[in-house]
């Protein structure tokens, strides 16, 4: 559980920061509360496939593979699953209550998976509003949650 919820945070933090170095990532894992030697760093980061790209300022750093790579695409339902407890809906929001601290991981895969429904997602530490397009929309998109949770 711990490898999960940690290499969820390393997806998240390479999403939010431009991350050059492993050395980088160590540090923002230490702000977040994840003690990580660089061998485990080095593992996470080859397990989660992640390359660095070019920043276009001739700085380079860590990215996910697109979201269309079907291993990529396991690892942020693997996050979902482990980090999903209930669901509610109110109107076109969806209010997702995952285990403490999981939520914005749990956000941040859901915003992965591009589903066109999902306008965004707001997270705090155990709830998620995620905002849809249309009140239709948002119970497809619990079926959605459902059938991904189920498997």
């Amino acid at each position: 559980m711990m490898k999960v919820r940690r290499q969820a945070k390393i997806l998240e933090l390479v999403n939010q920061y431009e991350i050059e170095t492993q050395d980088e990532l160590a540090g923002h894992l230490k702000e977040e509360g994840y003690q990580a030697t660089q061998a485990t760093i080095s593992r996470d980061i080859r397990e989660l496939k992640l390359m660095k790209i070019s920043t276009g300022s001739g700085h380079q750093k860590y990215t996910a593979i697109e979201s269309g790579s079907e291993k990529l695409a396991e690892k942020y339902l693997r996050v979902l699953r482990d980090g999903f407890m209930e669901m509610d809906r109110a109107g076109n929001l969806v209010v997702i209550h995952t285990v403490s601290g999981m939520a914005m991981a749990v956000a941040a895969a859901l915003d992965a998976m591009n589903w066109s429904e999902v306008a965004g997602c707001i997270a705090g530490d155990d709830t998620i509003f995620c905002a849809v397009h249309t009140e239709e929309e948002a119970a497809s998109v619990m079926e959605k949650i459902r059938a991904n949770v189920r498997q």
